[in-house]
């Protein structure tokens, strides 16, 4: 028989917060949460759909309506001027997360992100009483929150620990698994040395804007992938965050939040002066390339980055008058986020834009979906320059067969990642096939399966 959690007194949930919904109907709202997980595929395995089916979320999210609680959806926990820094994942990825993680009873686990602490008592069910769970997170605030919620779900062998999740936990290392509820750019060297030589690291891995849960195992001296798929998660914080190529623009919080310029290389920029570009005159250029915003976000993106070191993203969260003429070409469902893509240089600016008065018909997931589009460029100021050039990029990937359009299919059959530390030598040069990011501590190969 599977080992449960160790449990302390039957919470009441008719007393936590505001909330005065009858016991009855706040265990239909979780077990219909359940049914609906399951319906769409998204819970495979007997342990983890006993899992949510046994810790209620409604305990970590006190305040919020349960009908909110128990839809498929984000909820926002900490918004810092303007833009939200830590949320509760949606239960179809966090149900898709733990599927690749591979929990077994009895291991040992580090999570990195603790957030309400709803996942940490999710692995702590899995594992049960002879297994271990902790959770780190940088923010004392969201500590003292998790640290609350699981003690009142009944979850207090869960160690929540006030840290910088880069560096791991060393004393409760090693780890049989290491997930990250928050994503990264790289694989920082704690997270080698504190897993164990058979274990697991699961985390949403950054390649430019797009984002990949991916479940790593090692293979000698470096991680290979076993599992892929697409997320959205908020980025990793703390000192060893990748803030090298981020700059905050923008008129300031007092205005609304901030618009983040993130960078293919690290070249200086003046804020002021760019976000004066931003919002000064502007016309666009017809390219002649017919895509869909897909084909855009997955190839394009992912090839500019490999072509053009001064490539850059724009990225902005909620809606802000000040922004409103910048040409958005995505949104991720959910966190009201929008990105551009485009490149800078001599703090001018060239972005990809829509055709005026486009828009992408609607989709059940907020997203773009298919339909193709004239993609335009369009030029800020005097930076005609630099629209010639990202024009002519586009045209290149064009006439070249649309090349790394294979990042349109992110799952298993299609990609192999590995990930070597930065003083492993003898991997493959880049190819059609084969992209290489090379990070502060680790170069990422990512392959196209072709067999």
């Amino acid at each position: 028989m599977e080992a449960g959690p160790v449990r302390g007194p039957d919470p009441d949930p008719v007393h936590q917060g505001d909330l005065r919904l009858p016991r009855d109907q706040l265990e239909t709202l979780q077990q219909a949460l359940v049914e609906h997980l399951k319906g769409r595929g998204f819970l495979r395995s007997a342990r983890i759909e006993a899992a949510f089916r046994a810790v209620p979320r409604h305990l970590f999210l006190p305040g919020v309506p349960p009908e909110e609680v128990y839809r498929d959806q984000v909820i926002p926990l900490k918004v810092v001027d303007g833009v939200c820094v830590s949320s509760s994942s949606q239960p179809a990825i966090m149900a898709i997360m733990l599927e690749q993680l591979g929990l077994e009873p009895g291991q040992h686990v580090l999570e990195i992100g603790a957030a309400s602490g709803y996942n940490a008592a999710l692995m702590a069910h899995i594992v049960g009483e002879s297994g271990s769970v902790v959770t780190v997170d940088i923010d004392e605030e969201l500590v003292e929150g998790a640290r609350a919620h699981l003690e009142a779900a009944g979850y207090r062998q869960v160690r929540v620990i006030c840290g910088d999740g880069a560096q791991g936990y060393p004393p409760a290392a090693p780890y049989d698994r290491i997930i990250l509820t928050v994503a990264s750019g790289d694989i920082a060297t704690p997270w080698y040395e504190q897993l164990k030589p058979d274990g697991r690291l699961l985390l949403p891995l950054v390649l430019r804007d797009t984002q990949f849960s991916v479940a790593l195992e090692r293979r000698g001296d470096y991680l290979e992938s076993i599992s892929v798929r697409c997320c959205a998660f908020m980025m990793l914080r703390g000192p060893f965050a990748e803030a090298g190529g981020i700059f905050a623009l923008g008129p300031g919080p007092e205005a609304g939040p901030a618009l983040q310029l993130r960078l293919n290389n690290y070249q200086p920029v003046d804020v002021v002066a760019l976000y004066r570009a931003l919002t000064g005159p502007w016309y666009d250029l017809p390219s002649g390339v017919f895509a869909s915003l897909h084909e855009v976000h997955y190839g394009f993106n992912t090839w500019l980055s490999q072509h053009e070191p001064a490539a850059c993203s724009l990225v902005a969260q909620r809606e802000h008058s000040a922004l409103a003429e910048l040409p958005w070409l995505f949104k991720i469902a959910g966190l009201e986020i929008r990105t551009s893509i485009g490149i800078v240089a001599d703090n001018q600016i060239a972005l990809l834009a829509l055709p005026p008065g486009w828009r992408p018909p609607a989709s059940g997931n907020g997203q773009s979906g298919q339909a193709a589009c004239e993609i335009m460029v369009r030029c800020f100021g005097g930076a005609e320059y630099l629209a010639r050039r990202l024009l002519s990029l586009l045209r290149t990937w064009d006439t070249a067969g649309r090349p790394a359009g294979w990042f349109l299919f992110p799952s298993d059959e299609h990609l192999r990642l590995r990930v070597y530390p930065l003083h492993v030598s003898g991997f493959e040069e880049p190819g059609p096939e084969r992209l290489i990011f090379t990070r502060r501590w680790s170069r990422l190969v990512i392959e196209r399966l072709t067999s």
